[in-house]
């Protein structure tokens, strides 16, 4: 099973993007969406942004997510 996580496409730069990723950014891979733009939201997974989603998708799982990191007593983001 593979689990994406959700990011918001910062800029854009040959096959590559800037993403934000729940508060940290890094590069990853756009190869699989050459379709994507400044501002999208995509799916990442091993390095690699998997598919654009909606903006409402994509708030949505990033709530899901902070909760889990704070049940599991993570640092909080």
């Amino acid at each position: 099973m593979c689990i994406g996580v959700p990011a918001e496409v910062i800029s854009i730069a040959k096959e590559q993007a800037l993403v934000d990723v729940l508060g940290s950014k890094m590069y990853v891979g756009i190869l699989f969406v050459p379709e994507v733009k400044t501002g999208d939201y995509v799916l990442l997974h091993a390095g690699q942004a998997m598919t654009v989603v909606d903006e409402d998708y994509a708030n949505e799982s990033i709530k899901e997510w902070r909760e889990i990191i704070r049940e599991s007593d993570g640092p909080v983001l």
